[in-house]
């Protein structure tokens, strides 16, 4: 016996096709229709007519076998055997995340080859296991943001059990799971959300078209639809967490966010679970609020990404000065992103024309992620670089440094810990043709227009640049890919070792930086980074008496200025006993010599 319910505020009839039977369904009140079948179970196959109309997949359809367009399939949560009743997963300020995407993680590409490589992302240090979206997409491989059977898991990476498996193996390992989601749009092909009702309204606009509908008629059920997926997630999946994508994109004038709203929900699951479940989002904004808690007027969201500091990392060591890049490159935005965590925090930005961003004023570091590369900021890129591609490994190693040494909580992209010789590119498979001609199309337009040649650019129907972007383990035992390995690891321990790289504690923090010979160091209690982006040896001055605890190169000894530090060096010292007690009275200070 099943229970089928669909929420279908405008239709005249509504009936459902369950085994190839068709039974008429019963309004309930607020839109909402149901229908009782005794015969049906897990397994079953089936879809909703409207109005008469061809059958649809159901918008919370928990498994689609034929893909988007095909029936949903009936499922039962309970059936599946979890042996993580003891799990609870570690507080992520003093986490390491590292973000993956299955099809592309492991040669097989599915849920279940997945955790044959779990063990090692521990003993690299990792804590949270960040997937990028598996929510069922048209075709059989892509980046998952082109999802629209949200609850649903994604049929060619294993389905419903195998995801299970996953975070189930994950736990075990001692891993958290982060998944994330996609509530600001859908794909392009296999949504039929429109023809079950106003789940989108035109009184907004976003990059993807209409905006999903927070807060216009029928909204309630439409913030329903999402908060529930997110309970699912969490509660039937196990997971520990979700990511926001592009909160900013989240269009509501009510006077409950939508945010806010989704937090509480997920806050009282945690209660009921006993269990610790985090929200991070992905904002554009450069606004507290997302962050801040309730009573200060904030939506509380435990942390989201900032891109400020990736960029001002990205364009201190390449020299990339073109796109959103413009508002960066000097080394002292790079200090700034270390010292107050947005470099436009209410600033005039040249790139976008205005001020932009507010003060994070009184907010710990560790409500941020700090990265040097992510989904976005490689897959974005024509060619799917990575930053060990785009600049020497030494430099590569400086921007490691940076990332497990900032007050932010580190995020890795896979293969970033040994310098992974694939790139990761934009692949999708869409079926419809004229779709998938407009995609490749509209790839190539965009990046000739900045200079690169149609053949230069891979075009993200061709499964060669899906097949391209799939990590090759066999790597890490090879040079320089083990080197870059090891210094990962010995960083991600560095971290473990020392409470003030965890602290996330801003106000003692100091940085001194020089711009013309491009170095910079950052003071944290006992600790000193100091890092040498320019072309020539330099003493950095610090504070007397320290040994040094990691360093990229050789080309870096203390002496009595402080260090001295060769070109393209990253290292950490630490005070001695007898010196630490004098420093420790230092004020924060900004200094550029």
């Amino acid at each position: 016996m099943h229970h089928f319910r669909v929420w279908c505020p405008t239709a005249e009839q509504v009936e459902l096709l369950a085994d190839g039977n068709v039974t008429g369904m019963t309004a309930v009140g607020d839109g909402w229709q149901e229908a009782l079948i005794s015969e049906a179970g897990p397994g079953t196959r089936y879809g909703y007519k409207i109005n008469g109309g061809e059958p649809l997949p159901d918008p919370r359809s928990a498994s689609q076998p034929d893909g988007v367009h095909g029936l949903s399939e009936v499922i039962n949560h309970d059936e599946f055997q979890w042996t993580d009743a003891k799990w609870q997963a570690g507080p992520l300020p003093s986490g390491v995340i590292y973000e993956l995407h299955i099809g592309t993680f492991t040669p097989e590409g599915t849920f279940d080859s997945a955790v044959s490589r779990l063990g090692y992302l521990r003993d690299l240090g990792v804590t949270h296991v960040e997937i990028m979206p598996v929510n069922e997409f048209s075709g059989d491989w892509g980046w998952g943001y082109d999802g629209v059977d949200l609850f649903a898991p994604h049929r060619e990476y294993g389905g419903v059990d195998a995801l299970k498996r996953f975070v189930n193996a994950a736990h075990e390992t001692g891993l958290a799971v982060l998944l994330d989601v996609v509530y600001n749009h859908f794909g392009p092909t296999g949504n039929y959300l429109r023809q079950y009702g106003p789940y989108f309204t035109e009184r907004h606009m976003t990059p993807w078209g209409e905006a999903v509908n927070l807060d216009g008629p029928h909204c309630a059920e439409v913030r329903r639809f999402f908060c529930d997926n997110a309970i699912m997630w969490l509660r039937d999946y196990h997971f520990d967490g979700l990511r926001l994508d592009a909160v900013h994109a989240f269009i509501d004038s009510g006077a409950t966010h939508f945010l806010e709203q989704l937090k509480t929900e997920v806050q009282q699951l945690a209660i009921q679970l006993g269990r610790h479940l985090v929200l991070i989002a992905e904002s554009d904004l450069n606004d507290p609020r997302v962050i801040r808690p309730k009573v200060l007027g904030g939506y509380e969201i435990d942390a989201q990404w900032s891109d400020d500091f990736h960029h001002a990392l990205h364009s201190a060591l390449t020299g990339e000065v073109s796109g959103y890049y413009s508002d960066f490159g000097q080394i002292g935005h790079l200090a700034t992103s270390l010292e107050k965590v947005f470099v436009y925090g209410g600033s005039y930005s040249k790139f976008r024309r205005r001020h932009h961003g507010r003060p994070i004023h009184g907010l710990p570091g560790y409500k941020f992620l700090g990265y040097i590369q992510n989904h976005d900021q490689v897959g974005n890129r024509v060619a799917g670089a990575r930053i060990s591609h785009l600049v020497s490994l030494q430099r590569a190693k400086i921007a490691a440094g940076f990332v497990m040494t900032a007050p932010f909580i580190p995020m890795l992209f896979q293969g970033e810990e040994w310098a992974a010789s694939s790139p990761f590119q934009y692949f999708t498979h869409h079926e419809d043709e004229q779709l998938a001609r407009s995609v490749s199309e509209g790839r190539r337009n965009e990046f000739v227009a900045f200079g690169w040649t149609p053949e230069q650019v891979p075009d993200p129907q061709d499964p060669a640049t899906f097949h391209r972007s799939k990590l090759r383990w066999e790597e890490i035992a090879e040079e320089p890919h083990a080197d870059m390995l090891d210094w990962y690891r010995r960083l991600i321990q560095l971290r473990r070792q020392y409470s003030r790289l965890t602290d996330g504690d801003l106000d003692t923090i100091s940085v001194a930086f020089d711009e013309e010979h491009r170095w910079l160091s950052v003071r944290r209690g006992p600790l000193t980074i100091a890092a040498n982006l320019g072309k020539e040896s330099h003493c950095i001055p610090g504070p007397q008496g320290q040994q040094i605890l990691i360093a990229s190169t050789d080309q870096a000894q203390s002496n009595e200025c402080g260090f001295w530090v060769g070109p393209e060096t990253f290292l950490v010292g630490r005070l001695s006993e007898e010196h630490a007690g004098a420093a420790g009275s230092t004020t924060n200070r900004r200094m550029g010599y």
